[in-house]
């Protein structure tokens, strides 16, 4: 409003009016007087008949108030009804939390009221001498002045400071017993809640224990790069995912093995390979890993640790050792010895290789490894910490057969083997289906294999029960041929369907069946039909193309975006692999139907059971339908009477699709 600072005026109109719209005098009446403290008029008689009022009064000094005036207007004690507010905002925004406590007496649960030591502040108008000055002055002599020495005062203003004494209430903070482990932030939510800010590989509970954990028993070893090409940096970061990582997997219950080695020139074992239950005396050792500089020479570290870092204990030396033995290797420097040698020398001491890198050692580390699937690549190194739970996983693959190793499955790869392909591609997609290969395994009971190559037509070169083990499959597929004439997609789906996923070729009723055709996108025109036919018997159609090809087309053939891979180069193939494996798992695992495609030969007609199923013949009898009917003596064999009304369990069926392809061999 403007105008002057009338303080005693308020005051008695408080006392003449009363509260506008107060209640009964059982409330308690509370006065707050918000003011510079400096008044034109007198506060002191109408502040003391205010307190005799029972009224309680709180001054709030802002600014440079004068405290003199503001201890007469506050009730007592004046520490606690005298406050402070740097400006009127400040004096706003913090009347509540300042007043709460005096007013309301509501003190939070297991918070208490404090003083400390505080100063006040007031800004004052003093006289200063500044000097003393010649001024003339009167004489007592008629028409004479005498001159004299004169003070010179000026006014200033003083901060003068006063020694007093504040009052804070004082709360425990939830985060005060630091709850989050392992690195975790805590981050307070009031008085009595929080929550953790838990770093990568943590979090499993709301406190940031480890949510890794190896559910696997394995003989763990790290292979660090310490080099001067990895850098001072690059160990360091290796370093410290190696003790995050085992931090959230080593404890008490840990079935696992670890060890540590290191290698630039040469290689040290500083971490003997062993149980460690202590993860504290774990971490210790591993800060204990010094930098080394030197050469890269992973090929001799590869060969030292596969022939010194297994060694078993004399602690264990009457207990056979036969849990599966990884090595992870830790680079980010190209090899400056060749690889290739130790790489195989340490795989025929069945270890397992895991490499991680950053992106640019992709190629080597594929290498060392065998296999894209066995590799780990980060793209920064803050990357490379959200790759834990994913090493996790590649270690606890080793020796313990999931997903598609303990599913049945008919596999069968329709390979493209034209001239648009070209010989040196084709090699690229044998060594793609080779590789594949190894992530099943072969037999009679989980995986058949079946290959088919095709250009204008389509070749079988093994059928579904061509061969039962996993070496066997990698042999004939070294010896495939390339046909090198024009391109048909359509004729080898054709294939597929008529001669390949058939019962009397080898195909087992009631298991998944999968077909992956790898193509460069040539003779896809007439394809469509043909895997129309295949899917509606139970076939998925999974389809590879690398190149640039009409999308439409592709999708016509696949059925749906979900099985069909679009890869721009054969160099890029590798890649891809893991992403094609895990969809034809998927299907591996899905629910199948016993009578797609239907067991039953010569026209037979598959009748579904509970759990089973049964073939109706005309004309022909046996469980599918293979023996014909001849009127008079019956050529069918006395040990196999007419089935045409029996059920047949997946099991069941197999064995004795087994039996009949091996009595027809």
């Amino acid at each position: 409003r403007g105008g002057s600072t009338e303080t005693g005026r308020a005051l008695n109109f408080i006392l003449h009016k009363g509260f506008p719209g107060g209640r009964n005098s059982s409330v308690p009446e509370v006065l707050i007087i918000i003011s510079d403290g400096k008044s034109q008029g007198s506060t002191a008689m109408p502040a003391m008949q205010v307190k005799e009022r029972h009224i309680i009064v709180f001054a709030v000094g802002i600014k440079f108030p004068r405290w003199e005036e503001l201890h007469v207007l506050a009730s007592e004690p004046p520490e606690r009804h005298l406050l402070f507010a740097g400006d009127a905002e400040d004096a706003a925004n913090g009347l509540y939390s300042t007043l709460s406590d005096p007013v309301c007496t509501a003190t939070a649960p297991g918070c208490k009221v404090e003083s400390h030591p505080c100063e006040r502040r007031t800004l004052e108008t003093v006289k200063e001498v500044a000097g003393n000055y010649v001024c003339w002055k009167g004489s007592k002599q008629p028409s004479a002045v005498q001159a004299s020495l004169c003070p010179f005062i000026r006014w200033k203003r003083v901060l003068i400071k006063h020694p007093s004494r504040c009052f804070r209430t004082v709360c425990p903070d939830p985060c005060d017993s630091q709850p989050c482990q392992n690195g975790g932030t805590c981050v307070p939510e009031g008085l009595d809640r929080y929550h953790c800010l838990c770093l990568l590989g943590y979090g499993g509970d709301a406190h940031c224990a480890a949510k890794l954990s190896l559910e696997c028993s394995v003989d763990l070893l790290f292979l660090m790069d310490s080099s001067a090409g990895v850098t001072l940096e690059g160990f360091l970061r290796f370093k410290a995912f190696l003790k995050r990582f085992l931090q959230a997997v080593v404890g008490q219950d840990s079935p696992m093995s670890v060890g540590v080695a290191q290698y630039n020139d040469d290689v040290k074992i500083p971490i003997e390979l062993g149980p460690h239950k202590d993860a504290s005396s774990l971490m210790k050792s591993i800060d204990a890993l010094n930098f080394s500089g030197g050469r890269t020479l992973t090929g001799r570290a590869l060969q030292y640790i596969a022939q010194h870092g297994f060694r078993s204990t004399p602690v264990f030396a009457d207990v056979q050792d036969d849990l599966p033995r990884v090595v992870v290797l830790l680079t980010d420097s190209k090899s400056q010895d060749s690889v290739a040698q130790a790489t195989k020398y340490a795989k025929d001491q069945n270890l397992f290789l895991i490499g991680i890198g950053s992106s640019f050692m992709r190629a080597e580390l594929t290498m060392v490894t065998g296999s894209p699937q066995q590799t780990i690549v980060y793209s920064d190194p803050q990357d490379l910490f959200t790759r834990m739970p994913e090493l996790q996983r590649k270690i606890c693959s080793v020796g313990n057969p999931e997903g598609c190793q303990a599913q049945s499955l008919d596999l069968a790869f329709a390979v493209d083997a034209s001239s648009g392909v070209g010989l040196e591609n084709f090699l690229r997609l044998r060594h793609f289906v080779r590789s594949s290969c190894l992530h099943f395994v072969i037999n009679r009971d989980v995986t058949q294999i079946a290959l088919v190559i095709y250009g204008s037509k389509a070749h079988t070169v093994f059928a579904l029960d061509t061969h039962t083990s996993n070496s066997a499959v990698l042999q004939a597929i070294d010896q495939v041929p390339f046909l090198g004439d024009s391109a048909s997609a359509g004729s080898a789906l054709l294939h597929v369907y008529n001669d390949v996923m058939t019962v009397q070729k080898g195909a087992r009723p009631g298991v998944n069946k999968v077909v992956v055709l790898l193509t460069n996108g040539g003779g896809m025109q007439d394809a469509a039909a043909p895997a129309q036919q295949l899917r509606h018997n139970g076939i998925l159609v999974f389809v590879v193309v690398i190149g640039d090809t009409e999308r439409d087309t592709l999708l016509r053939v696949a059925g749906s975006p979900t099985y069909l891979v679009h890869i721009s180069s054969y160099e890029d193939l590798q890649y891809y692999q893991g992403l094609i494996i895990e969809r034809i798992c998927e299907e591996a695992r899905s629910p199948v139907n016993l009578c797609k495609p239907n067991p039953c030969m010569n026209q037979g007609v598959c009748i579904l059971g509970p759990g089973s199923y049964r073939c109706q013949c005309h004309g022909w009898e046996g469980p599918h339908c293979e023996t014909r009917v001849v009127r008079g003596d019956s050529l069918r064999s006395p040990a196999l009477p007419p089935r045409s009304h029996m059920q047949w369990s997946p099991r069941g069926l197999q064995h004795f699709s087994r039996a009949l392809q091996h009595s027809k061999r």
